[in-house]
């Protein structure tokens, strides 16, 4: 037990270069928030659904970070800062990421039926602050969701999305397990700031596009030699 508590603290420090060491990373609310749920969830799947609702609340007001007890959620599991929403029937992969003030939020079946409504994250993906991912859909793995981007579509592994509706760029994420942790799920530049994303998003666009072009014309100088 103490082990995995060691492993998932250590996740969350490779992630956030704030704390200073394991126990500071214990007041986190997200990790608080994890917590409460995974009490929450066990009661929710015994079906003793008014104590799971009552877990969830106390949660809720003491982290800000509202998580339905039915939501699936995997190891290691980080949600930076709070003012999050994680709707009921969203399933969570390992090592994803969530910053503040994103909703995994679900869509009104038009036929009264309830069913899968609410995103699945899938392995390493990262949605940065202020996104909204709406609806069943998935996010492949190690896609990365930019700030306020709002997604209702599914995106592809390693995609990097942004935009309202958000749209790929030709910067690649990465799969899971072999690209570095990028905080708030943006590329390129160790100063970036989020109020700039499609300043920045741009400009790794461009060096990318010059670096096809360099790709080509020196193919092109083989091919003429």
């Amino acid at each position: 037990m103490f082990g995995r508590l060691a492993s998932y603290l250590d996740s969350i420090r490779a992630r956030d270069p704030a704390p200073h060491s394991r126990l500071e990373i214990l007041t986190y609310p997200g990790v608080w928030a994890l917590a409460w749920h995974r009490v929450a969830h066990r009661l929710y799947r015994r079906r003793l659904y008014l104590l799971a609702r009552m877990v969830n609340h106390w949660s809720r007001m003491t982290t800000l970070i509202d998580i339905h007890p039915g939501a699936t959620i995997g190891r290691n599991f980080f949600i930076d800062h709070g003012f999050v929403v994680i709707g009921e029937t969203a399933h969570i992969g390992d090592d994803v990421t969530i910053y503040q003030c994103v909703t995994l939020g679900g869509t009104s079946p038009d036929n009264g039926i309830a069913g899968k409504r609410h995103p699945t994250l899938e392995r390493g993906a990262i949605i940065g602050s202020g996104a909204q991912v709406l609806g069943p859909i998935t996010v492949g793995p190690g896609a990365r969701v930019g700030a306020n981007a709002v997604v209702t579509r599914d995106v592809p592994a390693g995609a990097v999305m942004v935009g309202i509706p958000a749209r790929a760029t030709t910067v690649q994420g990465g799969r899971a397990g072999d690209a570095p942790f990028l905080a708030y799920g943006t590329p390129c530049s160790e100063i970036f700031d989020p109020q700039t994303q499609k300043v920045e998003l741009l400009r790794c666009e461009l060096e990318a596009m010059r670096k096809r072009l360099d790709a080509l014309l020196a193919e092109d100088e083989r091919r003429q030699a």
